[in-house]
């Protein structure tokens, strides 16, 4: 790759590479891939190994869980949906989604779960998109009533067994009172999930068939699904959460047999995804061209605009900032960049390398994927390693603090 004309500096590359392969070299991170690319130049890193004991290495066409690093592609396909009139902002989904008409609400976040009120509006296509419909992953409320009930009756983590199909899922769902008002508070992840199921009913399609024809073929994500089929699983490490307290790898998935080897009968649009580096660079290249990929248009402009600009209200932005910064210490620091799209975060104001208007998420799988209008610049970083510690985010700090430095105008 030339130095001159590819938006990078050669010392700056060099030195992404060092970082990255030192965090390699301490064990506790097996292996990754890395992709960088700005003024039309690309450049990747594939590092380590794909299991920790050593084995076939890390290579560019290897396939990640994408955990919540989903959420912006899945959230596409409900934006082709508004494209088309299919659906509209403030509608409310009861027709589409009887299981959330007539909410109950809690009295307070924290109380019993009987203790409740009626809504006071029904929940719409907006609350769903911007992470506000009442109910979802509260940091600062991980020991309250709701969010035990939550876990129990929808999570499908991998401590947790598979999900049930969406049906089903809907109908636990339905069971659940909301912790907050539609529209009142951000709270995280449960949204996408009942997203996804919306744009299976509105389309009368499974997600994925929807989201395969309109956003994965049109961009040649071919590598990009709910699950990874036989004749590639060989490109699927295992998943790592290492333990807390000692950092030894424990699998929390593998590959051959695991839970991404066979296709889910819930297709989580929150974090159900595997992908490559090369799948989500052209999925973040055409968020950074307006919608537009070669010379096929796959989203409206305004579409673009409003999944890449913050969507909250200064009070919601406010209280999601507090949430992230009384745990930043076990994210550093990810999570804080004030504001939130149509399925990922939005930077507003500038906390650390990263400019304003860069847009994008991170998983907890260890991934992160983010573009910069500014900088016209995408980098995507993907490992196996789960955030059970924090060697993982911290890896993914040290990417973006060292991509923005490699700059070169």
């Amino acid at each position: 790759m030339s130095e001159s004309n590819s938006g990078f500096s050669g010392a700056g590359l060099r030195t992404l590479r060092e970082v990255l392969a030192r965090h390699v070299e301490t064990g506790r991170i097996p292996g990754l891939v890395a992709l960088v690319s700005r003024g039309g130049r690309t450049h990747v890193e594939a590092i380590g190994t794909m299991r920790h004991d050593g084995g076939a290495p890390m290579r560019r066409d290897t396939i990640f869980r994408m955990a919540s690093t989903t959420k912006p592609v899945t959230t596409a396909a409900a934006m082709v949906l508004l494209d088309e009139c299919r659906l509209r902002l403030d509608d409310p989904v009861d027709p589409w989604l009887p299981e959330l008409a007539d909410r109950r609400v809690l009295k307070r976040p924290d109380g019993p779960l009987e203790d409740t009120v009626p809504a006071r509006r029904p929940i719409t296509v907006r609350d769903l998109l911007t992470s506000t419909f009442g109910l979802g992953v509260d940091f600062a409320l991980m020991d309250s009533l709701i969010r035990a009930a939550t876990f129990e009756r929808l999570d499908y983590s991998v401590a947790s067994g598979p999900a049930p199909g969406p049906d089903e899922w809907m109908r636990r769902l339905g069971e659940l009172p909301l912790s907050y008002q539609p529209g009142e508070r951000w709270q995280y992840d449960l949204s996408n999930e009942v997203l996804g199921v919306l744009v299976a009913r509105v389309t009368g399609r499974p997600l994925e068939t929807f989201l395969r024809e309109r956003i994965l073929d049109p961009l040649g994500m071919k590598d990009t699904g709910f699950h990874v089929p036989a004749g590639k699983i060989d490109r699927l490490p295992p998943l790592y959460g290492p333990d807390p307290q000692t950092g030894e790898f424990l699998v929390w998935d593998e590959a051959e047999g695991g839970r991404s080897s066979c296709p889910p009968a819930f297709q989580g649009a929150g974090g159900g995804l595997v992908s490559t580096v090369d799948d989500y660079h052209a999925f973040f290249r055409m968020l950074l061209n307006h919608g537009m990929h070669g010379g096929e248009r796959i989203l409206s402009r305004p579409a673009v605009e409003l999944m890449t600009t913050n969507r909250l209200t200064p009070e919601q932005r406010a209280a999601r900032d507090a949430m992230y910064r009384n745990i930043a210490h076990l994210t550093v620091g990810q999570g804080q960049q004030g504001g939130w799209g149509f399925g990922m975060a939005v930077r507003t104001h500038r906390g650390d390398y990263a400019p304003v208007g860069q847009f994008g998420w991170d998983g907890g799988t260890g991934t992160t994927a983010y573009a910069d209008p500014h900088h016209r610049l995408t980098g995507i970083l993907l490992t196996q390693v789960g955030m059970s510690t924090p060697d993982s985010a911290r890896l993914i700090h040290d990417f973006w603090t060292t991509l923005y430095q490699a700059i070169d105008d």
